[in-house]
């Protein structure tokens, strides 16, 4: 599996670490996959051919090294990352550099790079060159246009596009209908992690909702230090964040709780906390007899491996599907490890579908 990553940050270092972890330790007797094999393809049949970035500590520098320059500060729970060959390149800038991201310490911040940029037809050239077969979107949230540029470059490269940002592309029926009719695989919008504050905001929704509890009010209260927080201070880049994780505990509910009986989404940035992410979950209901009850919940997880965990799966399944010959958005996988599908399904559903397409019973 031949892949291309746009924005090498936090999460395609956790991704990358990954690749070589359990190349190193197997899947026997090891945590954190989902799926151990997915038709065939293990996590270290994974080969990065090409990345793109706009940091001046990043560009220009081997993926292996990128990887843990600043201002990534993820866990490193994979050290040894043998060089790969593969220069990171500079991306298209755009909307991907915040200009309140300029006001902070370098350590902490983009630093941006005096480099010519790649312009569409640069990285459609380097995609096919590469025979690239999936590009990960991880430009910063807020970069509505530079995701839109990559997701254009795929389509002309006719490479499958796994969108782990919150803008709406694959669940953007004209562009959904665009990829299907070139015969290109995608998954997304917005990477749902592992056990994040999004699965778990889901699974206890659908527990209310199961055992015949009236959910009346909810919050989801996020911050962490990372530069994905850093970047979301500037509160008009999170309408579509916002948008994604609302819906994706609301759309389990048979009702409307209103708008000002819901809040999900980032809070603040605490620079100390680094790539630690924690959430505050309360939940509000009401039992038999309409006896209210109240649920209040902290968690704290490292947040980029756990996004990782799920990008492990995405990935196997667009590689899969291209080998089918399938085209357009993939609803199970999507459903399975995203925010913000093109269509929403219980966490439980959404597993057994992605079960049924590994073995081919479900063309997506």
């Amino acid at each position: 599996m031949r892949v291309a990553i746009a924005g090498v940050g936090n999460c395609a270092s956790s991704f990358i670490q990954g690749i070589y972890y359990y190349k190193k330790k197997g899947t026997v007797d090891v945590s954190g996959l989902m799926h151990e094999d997915i038709g065939g393809y293990k996590p270290w049949d994974i080969e990065i051919v090409a990345a793109w970035d706009i940091d001046a500590r990043k560009v220009g520098k081997d993926v292996s090294e990128a990887i843990f320059a600043p201002p990534n500060c993820t866990a490193v729970f994979e050290p040894d990352v043998p060089h790969m060959g593969v220069k990171v390149r500079m991306g298209k800038v755009l909307d991907g550099f915040a200009p309140h991201m300029k006001e902070y310490p370098p350590e902490r911040t983009f630093v941006l790079a005096d480099e010519k940029e790649d312009e569409l037809e640069d990285v459609v050239a380097v995609l096919k060159e590469t025979q690239a077969d999936v590009l990960i979107n991880y430009v910063p949230v807020g970069a509505e246009q530079a995701a839109r540029f990559y997701a254009e470059a795929c389509l002309r490269a006719g490479v499958s596009f796994i969108n782990a940002m919150p803008t709406f592309i694959v669940s953007d029926p004209e562009w959904a209908k665009k990829f299907e009719e070139a015969g290109i695989p995608v998954v997304g919008d917005d990477i749902k992690s592992q056990v994040g504050a999004t699965i778990v905001h889901r699974v206890l929704t659908q527990l209310f909702v199961d055992r015949g509890v009236k959910l009346d009010r909810t919050y989801q209260l996020n911050f962490g230090g990372n530069t994905d927080f850093l970047n979301m201070l500037a509160r008009e880049r999170l309408k579509t964040k916002k948008i994604s994780k609302t819906e994706a505990v609301t759309s389990l509910l048979p009702y409307d709780l209103g708008w000002e009986n819901v809040h999900i989404g980032p809070s603040d940035w605490v620079p100390w906390l680094n790539d630690r992410k924690i959430a505050y979950i309360r939940m509000e209901g009401r039992l038999f007899g309409d006896v209210p009850m109240y649920i209040e919940l902290k968690l704290d997880v490292e947040d980029s491996p756990n996004s990782a965990g799920s990008m492990i799966d995405a990935v196997r399944c667009a590689k899969l599907a291209r080998d089918r010959g399938v085209a357009g958005p993939l609803y199970s996988i999507s459903a399975y490890t995203m925010k913000h599908p093109p269509i929403q399904y219980p966490d439980w559903q959404a597993k057994k579908m992605v079960e049924e397409f590994i073995r081919g019973e479900r063309e997506r």
